[in-house]
């Protein structure tokens, strides 16, 4: 007799700090309402994450930046440095601050509390599968903190990069999607990875936030 058996999708166990109960324990209710994730815990500051990332296995740390003991961006450096987790950092428009200390500490994403629910679903689905996401909202506060120029002027080696890697920078500077980009210079979405995995390589930047951040400033985080 053979018997069927149904595999049950692998769940994605999520921890969530933050030291407001409310925010908390909604964000708690909100994500327990999808098969796809696990809240194993809820904590009230960076260093309590920290602790149980080092315990248990978490695929995904949100946290937030404001807490006392230890703020998020802190939680993040130790995180990323002492466990397997991928930290995504919660975060009001008052943290603009925070934002290029959080990417330096490996924060794999960034969004905003009030976000629909649906998206920050979405997100950390994303940066389970390896993604980083940041909402468009932030990039644009990143690039409003690093010039006042409308159009981004590239402050980094010329001579490193191809002009079409120069191009694909100063598009990602500017926020554009790489389907954007494609429609923008006339080639495949395919070859602008290539063109990306290429500068990744070359930098050493592992995503297109921080490219961003390094054609606009020179430096790298």
């Amino acid at each position: 007799m053979k018997v069927s058996v149904t595999q049950t999708p692998q769940t994605i166990k999520v921890i969530i700090a933050d030291d407001n109960s409310f925010v908390r324990e909604g964000m708690r209710i909100i994500l327990s309402t999808y098969d796809e994730f696990d809240v194993l815990a809820t904590v009230n500051d960076g260093q309590e994450a920290v602790e149980y990332c080092q315990k248990f296995s978490v695929d995904i740390a949100l946290l937030d930046v404001r807490m006392p003991n230890m703020n998020g961006v802190e939680a993040t450096k130790l995180i990323c440095e002492q466990t397997n987790t991928k930290p995504l950092i919660l975060t009001t428009f008052d943290d603009d601050e925070y934002i290029l200390d959080a990417i330096r500490n490996g924060a794999k994403g960034y969004f905003l509390k009030n976000t629909d629910p649906e998206r920050i679903r979405e997100a950390i689905k994303a940066v389970y599968n390896g993604n980083t996401i940041m909402q468009d909202v932030i990039m644009e506060k990143i690039k409003l903190n690093l010039t006042n120029d409308k159009e981004p002027e590239p402050k980094i080696d010329k001579t490193l990069f191809t002009d079409r890697e120069m191009e694909i920078m100063a598009c990602i500077a500017k926020g554009l999607s790489n389907k954007e980009i494609a429609k923008q210079l006339f080639i495949s979405e395919g070859t602008i990875a290539n063109y990306i995995t290429s500068i990744l390589d070359k930098t050493g930047l592992q995503h297109r936030t921080q490219i961003a951040i390094y054609y606009l400033t020179g430096k790298i985080y």
